[in-house]
């Protein structure tokens, strides 16, 4: 039934491109098997050119490049990867190159010092800026999440207190299942506020207005903060914000492509999140740099690790082969904050001394490291940054897989086990 399918829509194309006709919205949904919202979607990330139909019933498209971009999707469906034993996911949102990483082809690092974590935000959803954006939350959203959240035992993590507080403001959105692009980013620009304001205020001066960065900050810390140390925050939020397809977002975009709303696709993201591969590393840099600080260099410490048998937390990422790029411009910002001079001073000697053994560079869970320590955060204060901040990330693949054909996602296991017929058990 399916290649009929196939074969009839490639006659559609052909009769249709040998008139010189073009397809309609619905024609173009049916021959991409998608809804007609999902061709505006289409649309607006570039991989559709629509005209208005001369009789104003709508837009039309040409049928060669509807044809095209049908063809690309089943390949890409097929499963056929880019490399041996990997998925490839075509994406408009981050390219990662040359130990260099782009934002809809901006410079991330360059992007980040100029402009702040919400404007970043804007510019990886929809490759706008909106030059002093800022994100508000519902009140009614934000009770619903903060009575949540203060239910949970007093030893829960800040992520445990974010995947509760997404599932309160989800519960409390009788519009969550609306997937158009508005509606999500409607969703987006609340959910973000509402996390962040649901966590329990560390300082008693904390307020739930202006940049999120300053509301974060009393998540997180007890110290008043600077200019410079607000900088520092901001930045590093707009540097996390996306990281092509880590573990995380990968699980967003499953659960996208099965349609999940962006509240439960972010809860995917957080729930990936949690792992001590992925955000929890920031943590075990957290206590490394503590440990060095105590002992007043890092060589002891750093043979404690290798004896135990343990890889030295906050060195190298898989994506770069020189420096993370993350990690770099967030020293340069932290260079220039007095409290952070002996932190810094840890991490430098926590590279130099591993590179006796194995010449990494610092990563961005490093950096993070020396930000919470410097300020007296707690050791996931930088779980509680990497996963605000990648909500925007998560919330960008989720609406680019919306805009897919559903269920793709969707990998067929190689059973290994015991051939049947097998007898029943007893």
């Amino acid at each position: 039934m399916k290649e009929q399918g196939d074969r009839e829509s490639a006659d559609l194309v052909t009769a249709t491109a040998r008139t010189g006709r073009r397809l309609s919205t619905r024609e173009t949904a049916e021959l991409l098997g998608v809804k007609p919202e999902t061709v505006y979607a289409y649309v607006s990330r570039g991989q559709l050119t629509s005209r208005r139909d001369p009789g104003g019933r709508g837009s039309t498209f040409d049928a060669e490049e509807v044809a095209a971009l049908a063809q690309r999707n089943k390949r890409e469906s097929s499963g056929s990867p880019a490399a041996a034993g990997e998925l490839s996911v075509r994406t408009r949102l981050t390219l990662i190159e040359q130990d260099r990483y782009y934002f809809r082809g901006v410079d991330a690092t360059e992007l980040a010092a100029r402009h702040s974590y919400e404007e970043v935000a804007e510019w990886l959803w929809t490759g706008e800026l909106r030059p002093g954006v800022t994100f508000t939350a519902p009140k009614a959203s934000v009770t619903t999440a903060r009575r949540a959240v203060d239910a949970l035992p007093e030893h829960s993590g800040p992520l445990d207190r974010l995947r509760v507080a997404a599932i309160a403001a989800s519960a409390a959105d009788p519009l969550r299942f609306d997937l158009s692009e508005g509606a999500v980013l409607g969703t987006a620009r609340t959910l973000i506020p509402t996390l962040v304001a649901a966590l329990p205020p560390v300082s008693r001066s904390h307020r739930d207005s202006g940049p999120l960065a300053d509301r974060l900050w009393a998540r997180i810390s007890g110290r008043t903060p600077d200019e410079a140390s607000l900088r520092v925050l901001d930045t590093a939020l707009g540097l996390l914000v996306d990281h092509d397809l880590a573990a995380s977002t990968l699980a967003v975009r499953v659960a996208a492509s099965a349609r999940a709303h962006a509240y439960a696709a972010v809860s995917a993201g957080l729930g990936a999140l949690e792992g001590p591969l992925h955000g929890a590393a920031g943590a075990l840099a957290h206590r490394l740099l503590l440990d060095v600080l105590d002992h007043g260099s890092a060589a002891p410490v750093i043979a404690d690790e290798l004896r135990a048998g343990r890889s030295i937390p906050g060195l190298g990422h898989r994506l770069y082969a020189g420096a993370d790029p993350r990690a770099r411009a967030l020293f340069a910002l932290l260079e220039g904050v007095p409290q952070a001079g002996p932190a810094l001073a840890a991490a430098r000697d926590i590279v130099a001394t591993s590179a006796r053994h194995t010449p990494l560079h610092a990563n961005v869970d490093l950096a993070l490291a020396v930000l919470t320590v410097s300020f007296g955060m707690s050791s996931t204060a930088s779980e509680t940054v990497f996963a605000v901040a990648r909500t925007v990330g998560w919330i960008a693949h989720a609406l680019e897989e919306y805009g897919e054909r559903p269920l793709r996602m969707r990998p067929r296991g190689q059973y290994v086990g015991v051939r049947p017929p097998q007898p029943l058990p007893e």
